[in-house]
């Protein structure tokens, strides 16, 4: 079964754009392989707001198959995506039982909140920026259901940005502690 990554930059405060919706605070890192990270995947997950911001600041998904969850957008408006927007948990289960590589929840917070407390997170992988926001889009919101996580591997680059990577517990060991 693929597994459904969180992986996003954050800053150091918590946060994954600041208040106006913006990521321009991302350091720049030479040292990560930026083509070898995309590989590891072939579909995002991105709500709304994350693909609205992509739409005007980036050109295409790198060639992925994208899947945008929405209540508000319609999918013959956005015929180069799949929007989601009903049954969600069986969209999840087919997208992970077909075959193909990792699936990239690529953003936003509200988006994770929502499928983390649905169990189809499967890793927490944020790089944490060295730069204090004070505000802004965070990387999980409130109120959001207690989860633990299993530290599986970390780095540290040149930048100050440290990569992080969790496990996600399943549901049955979160609520035994």
């Amino acid at each position: 079964m693929r597994r459904i990554r969180y992986q996003v930059a954050c800053s150091l405060d918590g946060y994954i754009a600041d208040s106006a919706g913006k990521t321009g605070w991302i350091v720049d890192e030479p040292t990560i392989d930026f083509g070898a990270l995309f590989d590891q995947f072939d579909t995002l997950l991105m709500g709304r707001l994350t693909y609205e911001g992509m739409v005007k600041d980036a050109d295409g998904f790198w060639g992925k198959k994208t899947c945008v969850f929405s209540k508000t957008l319609r999918q013959e408006d956005h015929p180069q995506v799949t929007v989601v927007s009903k049954d969600i948990p069986a969209f999840l289960d087919q997208l992970r039982s077909e075959p193909g590589k990792d699936i990239w929840l690529f953003g936003g917070g509200e988006l994770f909140q929502s499928l983390l407390a649905l169990g189809y997170v499967d890793t927490v992988e944020p790089a944490i920026v060295p730069v204090l926001l004070g505000g802004g889009r965070p990387f999980l919101p409130s109120p959001a259901m207690i989860q633990l996580l299993d530290l599986t591997s970390h780095r540290v680059f040149p930048s100050g940005i440290v990569w992080l990577e969790y496990t996600v517990r399943p549901p049955d060991e979160s609520d035994a502690e």
